[in-house]
């Protein structure tokens, strides 16, 4: 695929992680997880790539890597916020397309973040493009850290949850078919410039409140969000104990 006109591929990492401290530099296999998702991400399309940090030690990481990154504010509470900074920054302000690539994600495939560039050129009418795939681990289902997606046939998010969407009425909950209709969310997104900036400054909202997702913030205010289906499996890492179900 050739490469997009004017697309940035920001990856947002933070050290002070509440659940797991120190998560960027951890290593997979002899190389940092954020190592990882930067070569991943060099890989795609994207014209360029940089991690946007707010921690010395995973400046001088990913320096010592010959990749490029720029410090960040301190003070945000969210990797798209970190991302918002960034792409206001006059050294990148001339990005038509933004992607946030999740620092989270070690073995994110570069035609996942080409699936999200090519539905941004394409769409236009679209702010906003997300990822989501099939869930085929039953026990996911009712797994509140696997957010749900639903959407329409054109492909626009209809909503996200944290609970399991939709609820398939004719299937018990405790039976595999429930599974069959059940999209988990993969937390990587496109964003035009001009939305990126939009959304950041927007209040938090009552749904995003209730189910602790700012995607549903952007839809609140009007924001279409597009969703691309993947069947590459991902697995992100929240937890130290997520680190065991990784395997290259």
């Amino acid at each position: 695929m050739p490469k997009n006109n004017h697309s940035l591929g920001i990856i947002p990492a933070r050290f002070a992680s509440t659940r797991f401290p120190g998560k960027p530099l951890v290593e997979i296999n002899g190389k940092s997880m954020i190592m990882r998702v930067y070569e991943q991400a060099v890989k795609s399309s994207l014209n360029e790539v940089v991690v946007a940090t707010d921690d010395k030690r995973i400046f001088e990481h990913i320096k010592s890597s010959n990749g490029r990154v720029v410090m960040t504010s301190p003070f945000h509470k969210t990797g798209t916020d970190r991302c918002a900074e960034v792409a206001a920054m006059q050294a990148f302000s001339s990005f038509d397309l933004i992607v946030n690539v999740q620092g989270d994600e070690p073995f994110i495939q570069p035609a996942q973040i080409d699936l999200v560039l090519t539905f941004m050129k394409n769409n236009t009418s679209f702010s906003v493009c997300t990822l989501a795939k099939k869930i085929s681990d039953h026990s996911k289902l009712f797994d509140p850290n696997t957010v749900k997606v639903v959407f329409d046939k054109y492909g626009k998010a209809l909503y996200f949850s944290r609970s399991t969407i939709p609820f398939v009425k004719q299937v018990p909950n405790d039976e595999p078919g429930n599974a069959l209709n059940v999209y988990k969310h993969v937390g990587i997104y496109g964003f035009r410039n001009s939305t990126l900036l939009e959304v950041t400054s927007l209040p938090s909202s009552p749904l995003e409140e209730a189910e602790s997702l700012e995607q549903l913030r952007w839809m609140e205010n009007g924001y279409s969000i597009g969703v691309q289906i993947t069947d590459i499996e991902t697995i992100g890492v929240d937890l130290p104990g997520d680190l065991e179900r990784l395997t290259t």
